[in-house]
């Protein structure tokens, strides 16, 4: 099964109202609609089902309804809250400002969460993150804190196909 964030979840990464173990807080940051729960399970963090499921019961994480294939630019994995058309934020590559984000903010969040408390600050800027452009920004920064190697993953994302 994929889980991905709701709008509540969201709003509690950005605000902490919600007191979360660590465990609890990488298990919610990995799952990006991407990553079954056993690939979370198993990513060597130390998550155990009961962290997810109270991830589930408070409303933060949720299923996806249905899988669409990736090059949908209707996937039901996008954040409500940000309804773009398609056409208008179409860049020459065929993938909308939308589509990069989606692709790139796991990335990010991978990136930064691997920095340990050096990058906390970056790890939770990029949390707070809800468009293209804004992850676009701390490019240059999570460039300097890993390295540009490790971080190429994330630029092709973003920039170029």
């Amino acid at each position: 099964m994929i889980l991905i964030k709701t709008e509540t979840g969201h709003r509690v990464l950005k605000d902490r109202s919600v007191r979360l173990t660590p465990r609890q807080r990488s298990a919610f940051i990995l799952f990006d609609g991407r990553r079954s729960v056993n690939e979370v399970i198993e990513s060597g963090m130390g998550i155990v089902p009961e962290d997810i499921d109270q991830l589930v019961e408070l409303g933060l994480l949720e299923p996806i309804v249905s899988e669409l294939p990736a090059s949908s630019p209707a996937r039901p994995d996008a954040p409500a809250s940000h309804p773009t058309p398609v056409a208008a934020t179409q860049p020459p590559s065929g993938r909308s400002s939308q589509q990069r984000y989606k692709d790139a903010y796991p990335i990010a969040t991978q990136l930064t969460a691997s920095l340990g408390l050096r990058g906390f600050r970056l790890n939770l800027a990029v949390e707070g993150t809800s468009t293209f452009e804004q992850l676009h920004e701390l490019l240059p920064k999570i460039q300097s804190a890993v390295g540009p190697d490790k971080a190429a993953a994330l630029e092709r994302a973003l920039v170029g196909d």
